[in-house]
């Protein structure tokens, strides 16, 4: 029997309503302790809202609404207790601290999720799928998780799984009775069996990289020599005045990260200091942590000013850009002042160049739109009808489970002992659990669930 645990569930701060929640076997007997009704001969039932007050002896702490859930029909599969009372930070910690000495011990992080799991609710997949689900930044991200939580993931896992199975009780019989004489070491529609499993895992491993950049974004740089628009570009493309935008080159010189919606997809935009040479300290500093961001980027976005000719310092940031092997897009900035740098100035370059005035707001969509297909190269309006991994965790567990497959190609086109295949299918069994928690060390759980905010 696991302890009662409590924790507010609504985050820090002033709001109008805090929530504090409990589960675990004596919630309710611990709500009895510290709530009044406002109508005491009103039976409070299950699944519904409770108007009344808390105290803490004779001293009422507030007014509030309590909800009360019998397990296991709740998110833990626990006896759970909701109470909504008002949303300042002094009186939900008063509130959490009248439940803690009533009996119920401070939630970990993540830990009302971890039972839910534990208690059989949702799988480990479903458990990351809660977190995505509060950490996403885009309808596309989010949609991504619900799939998960929803267990398209642990369907699709659980289907792999009955096809090794099929393999493995094949493989236990001719292992185990021997007398039988079953010479052929496995049938033709076993062979598809494992021919399956290895293509469904190939395309859940290389959906990874899709997948990645819209959970988690992608990393463009904004570079270019000082003063050739790199900060009214971010300001253009946040429609608010983030950056400092001066006619003084070198005005940024510290890095500046924000996080843009381009068509579903995070484009986490980082504003970096003009490259040039300098000897002022402070600024080459900030021109050093910008070569830095390049490195670490998904995408470049060099920005010049087509209104001033092309210079050393513009050559060597598309050196730079060669020697990281990057993708990037020359932006011809300041094409509503009078043109010094044209687009056969600049043919040598082998990328996407696009004319803007990020001041006049230029072919800003347009931009949009060719960010958007030069970064992903495909099409991923149809996502939703496909199934994408996200977790880094997930594909590793795939990748070890392709592995293991391809190992008993290997064992049945060399003729080697079948034992070794039981083996390997042992592997691809466990790799796949790995993924759903059917099979999990203490390890992967603490680090699943240390992600989560408290009252989750």
């Amino acid at each position: 029997m696991f302890e009662t645990i409590a924790a507010i569930s609504t985050p820090r701060g002033e709001g109008g309503i805090g929530i504090i929640r409990i589960s675990g076997d004596d919630s309710f007997a611990i709500l009895n302790k510290i709530f009044k009704a406002k109508n005491p001969n009103k039976d409070l039932g299950f699944y519904k809202f409770n108007y009344g007050f808390i105290y803490d002896g004779n001293h009422m702490l507030d007014e509030a609404m309590v909800v009360r859930m019998k397990g296991p029909k709740t998110y833990t599969c626990e006896d759970v207790v909701e109470i909504n009372c008002h949303g300042g930070y002094l009186v939900t910690q008063k509130i959490l601290e009248l439940v803690l000495k009533k009996g119920a011990r401070h939630a970990e992080k993540g830990e009302f999720t971890k039972r839910a799991f534990m208690n059989g609710r949702i799988d480990l997949s479903q458990a990351e799928a809660v977190m995505d689900i509060i950490q996403g930044k885009t309808e596309k991200s989010i949609s991504l998780s619900l799939e998960q939580l929803r267990g398209d993931l642990r369907d699709k896992i659980q289907n792999l799984k009955k096809l090794l199975l099929d393999v493995t009780a094949h493989v236990n019989v001719v292992l185990d009775y021997p007398e039988e004489g079953i010479d052929e070491p496995l049938p033709a529609h076993l062979r598809d069996n494992l021919v399956n499993v290895h293509f469904e895992i190939d395309k859940l491993i290389n959906s990874y990289d899709k997948g990645k950049k819209i959970k988690e974004g992608i990393k463009t740089a904004i570079i270019g020599k000082p003063n050739v628009g790199k900060s009214t570009l971010l300001n253009s493309l946040l429609k608010e005045e983030r950056a400092i935008v001066t006619h003084i080159p070198g005005t940024t010189r510290d890095i500046i990260e924000e996080v843009i919606n381009v068509r579903g997809i995070p484009l986490v935009l980082v504003d970096t200091a003009g490259i040039r040479e300098t000897e002022d300290l402070v600024e080459n500093i900030g021109v050093e942590k910008s070569k830095e961001i390049i490195e670490k980027s998904d995408l470049i976005l060099f920005v010049l000013d087509a209104s001033r000719e092309l210079e050393k310092d513009d050559h060597q940031i598309i050196s730079l850009i060669r020697e990281n092997n990057k993708k990037a897009i020359i932006l011809l900035n300041k094409i509503d002042l009078s043109r010094k740098i044209e687009r056969k100035d600049i043919d040598f370059f082998n990328g996407e160049i696009l004319e803007i005035s990020a001041k006049e707001e230029t072919g800003i969509e347009e931009m949009e739109e060719r960010i958007y297909n030069y970064i992903l190269e495909e099409d991923v309006e149809d996502s939703s009808e496909k199934l994408i991994i996200t977790n880094i965790r997930h594909k590793s567990a795939l990748e070890k489970t392709k592995e293991a497959v391809e190992n008993i190609f290997e064992t049945i086109d060399s003729e080697m002992p079948m034992d070794l295949i039981s083996v390997d299918l042992k592997e691809a069994l466990d790799s796949l659990s790995e993924i759903t928690g059917e099979i999990s060390s203490e390890d992967i759980l603490d680090h699943v669930f240390s992600n989560f905010c408290v009252g989750k």
